[in-house]
C-alpha cells in the first residue's frame, strides 16, 4: 500500500506530467531544459521518476533528441489530461468572490495594448460576473499554456493549431513601411531592418521588395521592434494601428510608394471551454475587432491619400486585403 501510495504521488507531481509534455514538445531534454529554465539533470530526473511509477520508459533517447516510446504514445493523452484536471481545479478554487465564472487569456505583446485591453472592457461590461486574468507570451510559449490548460483563450498573430484547440480570424493587421524620417525613399533606405513576421510575409516581401531581402539585420520580434528603429535611423513594417501613436508624434513617417501586406489576427481557445464562457468571449471580440476595423481603415485610407499626393500612385500595388476584394 504504502508503494502505490509513493507512486500516485509521482503521478501527481504537476512538475513531472508539464515535463513529459515539455519534452514531447520540444523533442530533446536539453530543449525542455531551456524552455522550463531547469538544468538538463533536472530533466533527466523527472522524466526518470515519472518512468519508475509508471514502470514504462517514455522516451527513447539518442543524439537526434527524444522520441516517444509506445507507452509515452498511450500515457500522452492522460499526461494532458491530467494537467487540464489540476488547471481547472487550481482556477476554480482561485474565483474571487463576487464572481461566478473565470477566463484565462492570453496575448502576444503587439496584441494587448489596442486588443486585448479592450477585449477585457467589453468583458466587463458584458459579463460582470466573469473573473479575468491576462497573460503575455511569445506564440510558443501562449500555445503550450493552451495545452496545458493555464489559459482557455488566446491572441495570435501566428497560431499553431494542436488538437483540442479551436482557431477563428479575427481580422486582419496591414503591415506598412515606415522610417524615422520624412520623405523617405522606397529604392534607397539606409538602416532598413527586415522584421521577421513569418513565412507569408517574408514570401510576399521577397516578391514585392527583391531589393531589400538582405538588410543585414533580422529581428522577430513582432511590434517590440518600433522601440529599437524609433530610437535610431532606420526604417521597418509594422503594424499600421501600433505605429499610429508614432505617426502622430512625428516619431515615424510612411514610405510613400510601399506596399502593405495583410496580416491576420486569430483567436485560439480550448475546445473544452464553457460553452457560456466561450460565447460571450467571442461575441465582445467581434464587437471589439468591428471598431477597431473602422478605425484601421480610416487609418490606413489616410496614409494611403499622403502616399498618393507623394508619388502619384502610391500606397502600393495590392496595399490591402480590402482593395483586393473590390479589384
Amino acid at each position: 500500500m504504502q508503494t502505490g501510495r509513493v507512486e500516485y504521488r509521482s503521478i501527481m507531481d504537476i512538475s513531472l506530467i508539464k515535463t513529459f509534455l515539455e519534452v514531447v514538445a520540444s523533442g530533446s531534454f536539453v530543449s525542455a531544459s531551456e524552455r522550463l529554465l531547469v538544468t538538463q539533470s533536472a530533466v533527466s530526473l523527472r522524466i526518470q521518476r515519472l518512468e519508475d511509477s509508471l514502470g514504462k520508459p517514455l522516451f527513447t533517447r539518442s543524439k537526434a533528441g527524444a522520441e516517444l516510446t509506445p507507452a509515452g504514445g498511450e500515457f500522452e493523452p492522460y499526461a494532458l489530461s491530467l494537467l487540464r484536471i489540476w488547471e481547472e481545479a487550481r482556477q476554480q478554487i482561485a474565483i474571487p468572490e463576487g464572481f461566478t465564472r473565470s477566463i484565462h487569456i492570453g496575448a502576444q505583446y503587439s496584441l494587448w495594448p489596442r486588443l486585448g485591453f479592450q477585449l477585457i472592457d467589453a468583458l466587463r461590461t458584458a459579463a460582470p460576473d466573469l473573473s479575468v486574468r491576462g497573460e503575455l507570451g511569445m506564440s510558443d510559449r501562449l500555445t503550450r499554456m493552451l495545452i496545458e490548460g493555464s489559459i482557455q483563450f488566446g491572441l495570435f498573430y501566428t497560431p499553431q493549431l494542436r488538437p483540442g484547440l479551436v482557431a477563428e480570424e479575427v481580422m486582419e493587421e496591414e503591415l506598412i513601411l515606415v522610417a524615422t524620417w520624412p520623405d523617405a525613399d522606397l529604392n534607397h533606405l539606409p538602416g532598413y531592418i527586415f522584421v521577421d513576421w513569418g513565412p507569408e510575409f517574408v514570401h510576399a516581401h521577397a516578391l514585392e521588395l527583391p531589393g531589400l531581402t538582405n538588410p543585414g539585420l533580422t529581428l522577430a520580434l513582432g511590434a517590440l521592434a518600433a522601440e529599437f528603429v524609433v530610437r535610431r535611423e532606420g526604417a521597418a513594417y509594422l503594424p499600421a494601428r501600433y505605429v499610429k501613436r508614432y505617426l502622430d508624434a512625428n516619431q515615424l513617417h510612411l514610405v510613400a510608394g510601399a506596399p502593405a501586406f495583410p496580416y491576420p489576427i486569430w483567436a485560439v481557445w480550448r475546445e473544452d471551454l464553457e460553452a457560456d464562457v466561450i460565447d460571450v468571449t467571442k461575441k465582445a471580440l467581434r464587437q471589439v475587432a468591428l471598431s477597431l476595423d473602422a478605425e484601421q481603415e480610416e487609418l490606413v485610407s489616410g496614409l494611403r491619400e499622403i502616399a498618393l499626393g507623394h508619388v502619384g500612385q502610391g500606397f502600393a500595388r495590392g496595399s490591402s486585403t480590402k482593395d483586393k476584394k473590390n479589384s
